[in-house]
């Protein structure tokens, strides 16, 4: 690696050295692996896993620093080992592919025996990646603000970065008309809000201004707000290049700090971000600005409530390097934090489970074809394998089950 990636990806540019805790590693890691659909193969030709010839193979490229990262923080040191080449997905297997087996099975690889022991080796999420006002800016802008250009080249032309919702006349799994499906999510959402000419919209989460836009069009009058400033920028052109700046205004500003009452609060996978010791502010905040009568919806990504009780404090992958600040929800979190601290509460449920790893999976072919314009941005060959680990460790999340993805409308207890 060059001098530039060791600075800019320091634990995956080193490989550790503790021998003890990578055999430790090595020990658990075929421990599991002799129980999934697929073959894990070694350079010395040594092949284990329960698939057969034909499954999803996992090559391990450079044992001993693979071991030695799994040793270190095996949540972070599995995913750093692919931004490192440490491990590949083998010729003709997908990598999506390759993780869905291991996504289906997270909760029962590790023996009952060693997961009580996984409260003496999670690391705590970073005091620094706290969701404070600061904190949170912080947060949003080392995601968001890393290129406009950069989620134009994967994206589709509305610049839509969320789950899409596919016309059921197809297949999900082979659908392709992502635009299409991003505007049906965006009006999904809209409706479940009732989002119509006149209304007093506030979007918390803007985006790149897609769904504000779509808000204008049926004559809305939007406030959309953000912490990235790449974001409102484009949006703001974006919104402008429309012709709707006398309907919809971009800001830049904490859903803590807007004031004002609206009919209609809509907010699309920004849940994900707030962090749990911040959830009561934020439903707080959508019941202290929904004028009375009015409807809020939000979409947002789920975990099992179990899953999410039991990897709730401790710092992972997707932490570290891709969303700082995240913690993904379940479905009775969110309906435990609105009974505690609003009026409002889940009335109706649509759920997209299926369409986000369609969305991914669209997503990733398109980052992976664009990667020469990406990489002509400055982007390096680690920052491609990070993001390819990204797209597909999420696409194997919901492709098994292990996230979901709900639009919710939210309205008022009747008294």
């Amino acid at each position: 690696m060059t001098v530039s990636t060791a600075i800019r990806w320091p634990t995956a540019a080193t490989s550790p050295r503790a021998p003890l805790r990578a055999a430790i590693a090595r020990v658990v890691f075929e421990h599991a692996g002799r129980r999934v659909p697929v073959r894990v193969t070694y350079p010395d030709g040594r092949v284990l896993g329960a698939g057969p010839p034909a499954s999803p193979q996992l090559e391990v490229v450079r044992p001993a620093a693979f071991f030695a990262r799994l040793g270190r923080d095996a949540k972070i040191g599995f995913g750093e080992a692919y931004m490192a080449g440490d491990w590949r997905a083998g010729p003709g297997t997908d990598l999506a592919d390759l993780l869905t087996p291991f996504a289906s099975r997270l909760t029962t690889l590790i023996p009952p025996a060693m997961q009580r022991l996984r409260v003496f080796v999670d690391r705590p999420v970073p005091h620094e990646q706290e969701n404070t006002l600061d904190g949170s800016r912080t947060n949003i802008a080392a995601h968001y603000d890393l290129s406009n250009d950069l989620f134009a080249a994967f994206l589709d032309p509305t610049m839509t970065y969320s789950c899409a919702w596919f016309d059921d006349s197809e297949p999900v799994e082979t659908a392709t008309r992502l635009e299409e499906a991003q505007l049906r999510k965006i009006d999904g959402i809209l409706d479940l809000a009732g989002v119509q000419a006149g209304t007093r919209l506030l979007e918390i989460g803007s985006g790149w201004g897609s769904l504000a836009i779509r808000a204008a069009q049926r004559g809305a009058h939007v406030t959309t707000i953000t912490l990235s400033h790449e974001q409102m920028r484009l949006a703001c052109e974006r919104v402008e290049a429309a012709g709707f700046s006398g309907l919809a205004e971009v800001r830049v500003q904490d859903y803590r700090e807007v004031d004002g009452q609206y009919d209609a609060i809509v907010s699309v996978e920004m849940v994900e971000a707030v962090g749990e010791a911040y959830w009561p502010a934020y439903f707080a905040a959508l019941d202290r600005l929904l004028a009375p009568g009015g409807t809020a919806a939000i979409q947002a990504i789920t975990m099992d409530h179990q899953r999410f009780l039991a990897t709730r404090r401790s710092f992972s992958w997707i932490q570290k390097y891709i969303f700082p600040g995240g913690v993904i929800p379940s479905l009775q979190a969110i309906d435990e934090t609105l009974a505690a601290h609003t009026t409002l509460r889940v009335t109706h449920q649509r759920e997209l489970r299926a369409h986000y790893a369609r969305t991914l999976r669209l997503w990733r072919e398109r980052f992976l074809g664009q990667w020469p314009r990406i990489r002509a941005q400055g982007f390096d060959e680690t920052f491609r394998r990070m993001w390819e680990f990204y797209l597909s460790y999420s696409e194997a999340g919901f492709r098994s089950g292990y996230l979901g993805v709900s639009q919710l409308q939210l309205t008022r207890e009747r008294a």
